[in-house]
């Protein structure tokens, strides 16, 4: 018998004790202490306990608290069911307010039937079946929302699958507590309660456990704005204060991001809105790295630079001893004018979006230090620009904080990055792939337990045969041998035309914004995609090679590539 058979008949026959507990459990008139094992199903199997207490026609029902400590943003829930007043009232317990609402008991939208003594619903494409001893002599529900309110609940099942089973009857004194405290108690501590509906404590339950790092509020990205100067380098970057760079197309911010537990999922959110520029432009979210603050603070051409087999240079792109590239979190286009030229183009049949909105999520890249400095580009000439407002959200997996909390489970090392956030300050485009290759060094090491490269690539030339319009493939060789290949290729641009208000039009019906792309469409991030890198975690120096069969220039105008790649390893 395999481990996994042996798991599943293990959960199957505790699944039958605790249907034959719940059969057997007597219930006394005077009985007062219900507990309730809910049953979670995942990689493994999972029992909680749920206390009802009784007292008369009242019953609390009360979640006990995680064993721990608790992450920001914890309630405890309490919630008191009225049989008298027919009438639920759930509250949210934290330290400096309670939030709570109350609704009426029963749920009339609901089509009940009866089967075997069972009562049966559906709801939200789910079965859901509870099994009600009615004989009883006291009313006892814990899941109250359906409007089961005679006898008590013995099991309840979703989709087959027990969930919820009655393990025993008690009738000790009832003394519900929310944090060691009587809920009067617990109530009385706090400053302030506040009535809301149910579907607004839920938004504010979830809310509080978010943990929100603004980056940028509203800022303006535009073109003709004075260059900042720090003197002392990254560690001299004030916290928390806008810099901007580039004639204003590039905005720093240097901010603490929080330490929070391993199982927390971290996700980047930009709003961006024309303030008067017109047109797609190509815009980038990064960590901004010690050495490439040095061309930012300075010029380009302070950075490492090569010399292309086509003459020209090419500043900062490729990391190497003593210099990271700018670590790229998101890749994002502006499309053409949302916001700023809506009411311009009203009337024409589509009803424009006020702003681009773009998520992405960044946890495998969530490896910083408290302090770090964030750069946001958006490449134009336009004294309007665009506004942009940037947080980074994170999201935890557990209510508790693990003990081995502060140990480092991986890195995310930047390799190159050809996106020229630096373009309005002199910094060449990614144009090197027509006569050459960008190969970097790394290394793994044998006990590296995954490694892999997250790699953004865009291909840019606006003509009909640049490279933004026509496909090509992105081969990845290691030690000069291919390896990998990806064909960055949009297909569903046409999608996301209510964002484009002056996107050009055409004879035919097109819009300029429908056409597909290399990778990308006005108003879209890029994804990344991602290579497995582990088969050389060797310990020996390996090359990773990119090669982009690059279209020639037409009549002064150029194709060229924005790619980046991060080396991700977990220990």
């Amino acid at each position: 018998m395999t481990a996994t058979m042996k798991r599943l008949l293990c959960v199957a026959l505790a699944l039958l004790t605790l249907t034959a507990a719940a059969q057997n459990v007597k219930i006394p008139k005077g009985a007062n202490v219900f507990t309730y094992h809910q049953i979670e199903y995942g990689e493994r199997n999972d029992t909680s306990v749920i206390t009802v207490y009784r007292e008369g026609d009242v019953i609390t029902i009360v979640t006990p608290q995680p064993e721990g400590k608790l992450i920001p943003g914890y309630a405890q829930t309490v919630t008191e069911v009225d049989y008298a007043q027919d009438s639920i009232t759930v509250s949210a317990y934290y330290d400096d307010s309670v939030y709570f609402y109350r609704t009426a008991f029963s749920r009339s939208d609901l089509e009940w039937r009866r089967d075997a003594g069972r009562h049966i619903c559906s709801v939200n494409s789910n079965t859901l079946e509870f099994e009600m001893d009615e004989k009883a002599p006291v009313n006892v529900n814990p899941l109250p929302y359906y409007g089961l309110t005679k006898g008590v609940l013995r099991s309840f099942t979703r989709n087959g699958q027990k969930r919820l089973v009655l393990a025993s009857v008690g009738t000790r004194r009832a003394a519900s507590a929310v944090n060691g405290s009587s809920l009067a108690d617990a109530a009385r501590r706090v400053p302030t309660m506040r009535r809301v509906s149910p579907r607004e404590l839920d938004r504010i339950m979830k809310e509080r456990l978010v943990v929100t790092t603004r980056i940028f509020d509203h800022e303006q990205i535009c073109w003709g704005k004075k260059n900042a100067h720090i003197d002392g380098g990254l560690q001299a970057v004030p916290n928390d204060t806008v810099l901007h760079y580039a004639g204003g197309t590039l905005i720093l911010k240097k901010v603490k991001l929080p330490r929070l537990p391993h199982h927390y999922q971290h996700f980047v959110e930009i709003h961006q809105q024309s303030n008067g520029d017109a047109y797609d432009r190509t815009g980038s979210l990064f960590i901004v790295t010690p050495g490439f603050f040095e061309g930012i603070n300075h010029h380009p051409d302070s950075l490492p630079t090569f010399v292309g087999r086509d003459g020209q240079r090419y500043q900062g792109m490729i990391s190497q001893t003593g210099y990271d590239a700018p670590l790229e979190l998101v890749r994002f286009f502006t499309p053409f004018g949302v916001g700023h030229f809506n009411e311009r183009m009203a009337g024409y049949g589509i009803d424009w979006r006020d702003e681009t909105y773009y998520r992405q999520e960044i946890t495998d890249l969530y490896h910083f230090d408290d302090d770090v400095v964030i750069g946001a580009w958006i490449g134009n000439y336009d004294g309007g620009g665009h506004i942009v407002t940037v947080d980074i959200k994170s999201y935890p997996n557990d209510y508790t904080i693990p003990e081995d909390n502060t140990e480092v489970s991986g890195l995310a090392l930047p390799c190159f990055n050809t996106c020229n956030v630096l373009e309005m300050a002199g910094q060449n485009y990614g144009k090197l792939f027509a006569t050459d290759s960008l190969t970097v060094i790394f290394k793994l090491y044998p006990e590296t337990k995954s490694a892999k490269l997250r790699y953004i690539s865009t291909g840019h030339g606006g003509w009909g045969e640049g490279d933004e319009f026509v496909p090509k493939t992105n081969t990845i060789l290691i030690d000069g041998k291919p390896a990998f290949t990806h064909t960055p290729w949009r297909q569903d641009c046409g999608c996301y035309r209510d964002l484009n208000p002056v996107s050009g039009n055409f004879w035919n019906g097109l819009s300029s914004s429908d056409f597909s792309r290399s990778g990308w469409c006005p108003g879209t991030a890029t994804q990344p995609v991602y290579f497995d890198l582990s088969p050389w975690a060797d310990g020996r120096e390996h090359t990773l090679t990119v090669a982009i069969p690059q279209g020639k220039p037409v009549e002064g105008m150029f194709s060229h590539w924005a790619v980046s790649g991060v080396l991700i390893v977990e220990y």
